[in-house]
């Protein structure tokens, strides 16, 4: 699997964070400018939306996130994931796929 631009980007903010404390505490009271300072690239984020940092590394706590629900009507689905569907899967688990593997995803670039 390839990593993208966007995984080098988290996993770079990722690793900071971790050996930073100061960056950390930055990062979490303003994510878009501590992004943006770190990278130098403007961080876009859709009318209506902010970006929430929150720090899980602490290993005494198990963290658990509730993602937004889908709007199922607004899924448009790669021809690949069609012929899943038509199969028999449910956009339920095309869905759930995006999130688990973005996770995956993350890991990986992190703990390389």
């Amino acid at each position: 699997m390839e990593i993208t631009q966007e995984q080098k980007l988290n996993s770079q903010v990722i690793q900071k964070a971790w050996e930073d404390p100061q960056f950390m505490s930055e990062l979490i009271a303003n994510p878009v400018a501590t992004i943006e300072k770190l990278t130098g690239h403007k961080i876009s984020l859709p009318e209506g939306q902010k970006l929430v940092v929150i720090d899980q590394s602490d290993d005494s706590t198990v963290y658990f996130n509730v993602p937004r629900k889908v709007d199922f009507n607004s899924l448009e689905l790669t021809p690949e994931q069609l012929e899943l569907v038509a199969g028999g899967i449910t956009p339920t688990f095309v869905a759930l796929g995006y999130g688990i593997m973005a996770g995956v995803a993350i890991y990986a670039a992190t703990h390389q």
